[in-house]
């Protein structure tokens, strides 16, 4: 007869062990990665013509199927008409995985609000528990729409996405200009240089297929107004200040817009660009380098590399960069949320989308693939630094994947194609920056003036849009004809909504 003790052990010891295999039952289920899987990763730009993506996608692939039986397979969402194509693919049903989303310029909470996304909520333990413990809860918060997480913000990388005009320094040295350019005066004397001692490059080459910071520019550089993020083409409605945020105006009804719009029609008519700028589609940067335009628009992020890509191209030509702010300090903090990546509601695999973002965010090898492409090809490592291979071809080996949504300082490898002068520019910034971000947990509802805002969207695009290009034969009369088609828009009703909807979000943060 067996002890009443020894039938004890014999039950606790089955109890342990079914406990045990009862638990490795549960968690092969939860992570089973035995079936192979293909998630899609939509990125922003153009696919590139070279090939070394497809390179780089084959060596990424074989750590994935190595680490979570998964691929992943890059989409590109073109920047012809990028903004519509990206909210049709969100809207169309079709499979997305893997998204590039945005709070700041990719309808983050419009898309959240259509039920775009999937939430994360109780996916990220299980699937991605390393990025789910290193995102601080606050930093979680700001990526919630309706109380559930729908995208992994990219709160852990370095930089500064302030806009501004990139330009050449000995252009500007030459024709006497010895200080940098600091306000829209400074580059009106600029372009006027470039346009006497230079008459076969422009001075802008401005494209209406490119969006255009020019407008917003003059108002962040002469006021103290800055950008709500409103759904508007071209947004027409800014708050008063970041002292005052929650108070909305529309600037195309200010004397400022008039001024702005007598500017425009002067550089236009000194030739600064193309009397065809409205339907040129060229790149604006693509023209610089070319050596065609003596200036692009565009932020801090992208000068600090093309920099040093002039520099290549036209030695000496010691790129500047005048950032909006500087004229008068007028800096706001961008949000974590200005570069995320989502999981889209339509997609099969989203588990498996989740393990293959927690390889991006903590996967050393994966991540540097994903943006450097492959050492050797792309680049080679020299004292802890990122440089060219000998014989590198920037037509035949440049790499990109466009990864904007969730980059991390840890995995970062510096480059000799970044200007060391950035870390400059960033310190001047950090002097002057506002922060927080005042609206990084707005969330416009757009039920009530859905149709308002694609009237007045359509207003911009017809009359709006000529006036930034100096496309107008009288500024005032063209001012006037907007106003007008503006308010049989509905703009007062959408000003009103919008600014009750910024007063109702400003009093309970």
């Amino acid at each position: 007869m067996i002890s009443l003790k020894k039938l004890m052990a014999i039950l606790l010891a089955l109890c342990i062990s079914g406990f045990a295999f009862g638990g490795g039952q549960q968690d092969s289920a939860v992570d089973d990665t035995s079936k192979f899987v293909e998630v899609t990763h939509h990125v922003m730009g153009n696919p590139p013509t070279n090939g070394m993506d497809k390179i780089a996608e084959e060596e990424w692939n074989k750590i994935l199927k190595k680490e979570i039986n998964t691929h992943m397979n890059l989409r590109w969402i073109e920047w012809a008409d990028w903004y519509t194509k990206y909210n049709l693919i969100l809207a169309s049903g079709e499979s997305v995985d893997l998204i590039h989303s945005s709070s700041t310029w990719l309808d983050m909470w419009p898309n959240a609000q259509k039920g775009a996304f999937l939430p994360l909520d109780d996916l990220l333990p299980q699937y991605a528990p390393k990025t789910w413990d290193e995102i601080p809860a606050g930093d979680w918060d700001q990526a919630r729409y309706d109380g559930k997480i729908i995208a992994f913000p990219e709160n852990a990388y370095t930089q500064y996405v302030n806009h501004g005009f990139m330009y050449r320094g000995d252009f500007a040295k030459e024709a006497g200009i010895t200080d940098p350019i600091a306000s829209y005066e400074d580059l009106d004397e600029y372009f006027m240089a470039v346009k006497q001692n230079h008459p076969d490059v422009v001075p802008y080459a401005a494209s209406g297929s490119f969006k255009d910071w020019t407008m917003h520019g003059y108002f962040q550089s002469k006021s103290d107004r800055i950008l709500v993020n409103l759904p508007t083409e071209y947004q027409i409605f800014m708050a008063k200040s970041f002292d005052d945020p929650y108070t909305l105006e529309s600037v195309v009804y200010t004397d400022m817009f008039v001024d702005f719009a007598y500017l425009m029609k002067d550089w236009a008519d000194k030739g600064f660009w193309s009397k065809d700028a409205l339907n040129n589609t060229t790149d604006p940067r693509e023209a610089m380098r070319a050596g065609k335009s003596a200036s692009d628009q565009h932020h801090t992020q992208t000068y600090r590399y093309f920099r040093t890509e002039m520099d290549t191209k036209f030695p000496g030509s010691d790129l500047q960069f005048y950032s909006f702010s500087d004229t008068n300090d007028n800096l706001v903090a961008e949000p974590i949320t200005h570069g995320a990546t989502s999981v889209g509601r339509t997609s099969k695999n989203p588990e498996r989308s989740v393990m293959v973002y927690e390889q991006l965010r903590q996967n050393k090898a994966f991540y540097q693939l994903v943006n450097y492409g492959v050492e050797g090809s792309q680049y080679e490592i020299a004292d802890g630094v990122r440089v060219q291979p000998e014989g590198y071809n920037r037509e035949l080996h440049l790499f990109e994947s466009n990864f904007w949504g969730g980059r991390v300082d840890k995995f970062e490898i510096p480059s000799d194609q970044e200007f060391l002068g950035t870390k400059d520019l960033w310190a001047k910034f950090d002097k002057i920056v506002k922060s927080p971000f005042p609206y990084s947990k707005f969330i416009l509802d757009k039920t009530p003036v859905e149709a308002e805002i694609a009237a007045v969207s359509d207003v911009i695009s017809q009359y709006l849009v000529p006036i930034m290009f100096g496309a107008v034969d009288d500024p005032s009369e063209a001012v006037e004809e907007l106003r007008s088609a503006l308010k049989k828009a509905g703009h007062d009703r959408l000003l009103d909504e919008f600014q009750t909807q910024v007063s109702e979000y400003g009093k309970n943060n």
